[in-house]
């Protein structure tokens, strides 16, 4: 299939630079690629797979090409260029075409809508950037990285997966332990040379057992963690429309917590990443503790109750104000 090329519209206060900038922390990420300024990533749409290249456009927005699809999507419109003149001839050609006639569009719907949220480009920002300026523990965040989005996880089991992985350990060990279990059991799609994974399938994860897990290096309790959040997605018990449905940030991370393995801090991360609402708060994060500290110089950590008095003027947007305070640090 030929490279497909579209723009996409961005808001005022987005930047691209520091964005990428944002996803380049890790050199050991492997949902992902940057090269020459250009965010490379794996798309699904059912079975269908494709590579989105994402850059800025010289229209001011956002560039995203599909440059690697799985899929033979243009053998329909090889077939109608070759069908010789006679109708009849033509359809039955046509007709005898594969079944993933529409796979192109589809993908091209996926790419966009996935990157829409992945950068959450349908938000609006002033609120919080007013409310930041009037506070001494964000004014400097957002000066010194204004544009910048929460990157999303857009699927709801990567994103408690990831939570799960970075329970009580540092970030560069997360990384490495993620890795492990994507290329051991996610998808690869290649494109201009290059392997890109798609994160494993809750069907499989739930099909294996701890021992299956071992060679990862994660302790027991994160195998068994795992396996229940892929039992309960790819059952339907848990699912991302049904936590949105909730009604409410409580009852969102009552529904969450109800599972093994996910306490507070993992609900409200899976909430800020992958449901974006905007007044998920990992109070708790040890992250969020070093930040402020470094912040206001502090030789200590907050308390949680000077956690609560300092966030009071985050209302709404406790989220965004955690996710630039992370920013300090990584």
């Amino acid at each position: 299939m030929n490279p497909i090329t579209i723009e996409l519209q961005v808001p005022k206060a987005f930047s691209f630079e520091k964005n990428v900038a944002y996803l380049q922390r890790s050199a050991n990420e492997c949902m992902y690629r940057i090269e020459d300024g250009y965010v490379y990533k794996a798309i699904a749409h059912g079975d269908d797979k494709a590579v989105m290249k994402v850059g800025p456009s010289p229209g001011g927005g956002l560039q995203l090409e599909l440059v690697g699809v799985s899929a033979n999507v243009d053998v329909r419109d090889r077939l109608i260029a070759a069908a010789p003149a006679n109708v009849d001839v033509r359809d039955q050609l046509i007709a005898a075409a594969p079944a993933n006639v529409e796979v192109r569009d589809q993908l091209i719907a996926a790419a966009q809508a996935y990157v829409r949220e992945w950068f959450d480009l349908d938000r609006d920002l002033s609120p919080f950037y007013e409310l930041a300026s009037r506070d001494r523990l964000l004014q400097e965040p957002v000066q010194q990285f204004h544009g910048l989005r929460l990157m999303g996880i857009p699927d709801l089991f990567e994103a408690l997966c990831w939570g799960i992985i970075g329970q009580q350990i540092n970030l560069a060990f997360a990384y490495t332990l993620k890795r492990r279990l994507v290329e051991a059991y996610g998808v690869s799609v290649v494109a201009e040379g290059a392997t890109h994974w798609l994160f494993p399938k809750p069907e499989l994860i739930a099909s294996l057992s701890v021992s299956d897990l071992e060679p990862m290096r994660m302790t027991v309790k994160k195998c068994e963690y795992l396996i229940g959040a892929a039992e309960a997605v790819a059952s339907g018990a848990l699912s991302k429309e049904r936590v949105i449905g909730a009604g409410s940030l409580k009852e969102a991370e009552k529904l969450l917590t109800g599972m093994r393995g996910i306490g507070p801090w993992t609900a409200h991360y899976a909430i800020m990443r992958c449901l974006r609402l905007p007044d998920a708060f990992p109070i708790d994060d040890v992250g969020l503790h070093n930040a402020i500290k470094l912040q206001l110089g502090m030789d200590r950590k907050p308390t949680k109750p000077e956690l609560v008095a300092l966030s009071e003027g985050w209302s709404g947007w406790e989220a965004y104000a955690t996710f630039y305070l992370w920013r300090l640090l990584y």
